[in-house]
């Protein structure tokens, strides 16, 4: 139980972060968490050591989330916007929005408005440092799906960015 509590300890940021990006509701966050880790320690035994444990886990996250939005989040779930070059994400001025102090705060609420696929992939590749092929294990989307859902999601945030630095010299 003492090896469990510490890897419940070493992964549970890696969780939060996954099921934080697709779920929305805080309560049902804290349950998902609650529901990885008991598949985690359900199943320990079948891990076979072909991909690093973080990434297992991290599979284990991101399904049981997708899984939860889809059992009560019908019809809720954000699509992938057929123009997503016209996309836009609020149309409140980004100053009206943000502190100047808190830019990050601002980038993660941009990142919230995407699309649950850039909100995902995103977040595993820069915030957790997940390999494209490791990205590819957790969601199941092939490798190239994930290298353009990540040029994408980087590209609507360069662009919203750019807008708000613009407005801000101006």
């Amino acid at each position: 139980m003492k090896a469990f509590e510490v890897l419940v300890t070493q992964y549970q940021g890696l969780v939060f972060h996954v099921v934080n990006r697709i779920i929305n509701m805080q309560e049902d966050k804290e349950d998902i968490c609650q529901e990885v880790f008991m598949k985690v320690h359900q199943h320990l035994r079948r891990f076979e050591y072909k991909s690093r444990l973080s990434t297992w886990i991290a599979r284990i996250a991101y399904l049981t989330a997708i899984n939860y939005s889809k059992k009560y989040s019908a019809g809720m779930m954000v699509s992938h916007p057929e123009d997503i070059e016209n996309y836009s994400f609020t149309d409140e001025h980004p100053g009206r929005l943000l502190d100047k102090k808190d830019v990050t705060a601002y980038i993660n609420r941009l990142i919230a408005q995407m699309p649950e696929q850039y909100r995902t992939v995103l977040t595993l590749y820069h915030l957790n440092e997940f390999s494209y092929q490791e990205i590819e294990e957790i969601t199941g989307m092939p490798e190239g799906t994930v290298k353009s859902y990540l040029f994408r999601g980087r590209k609507l945030l360069k662009d919203k960015l750019g807008i708000y630095l613009k407005n801000e010299v101006s």
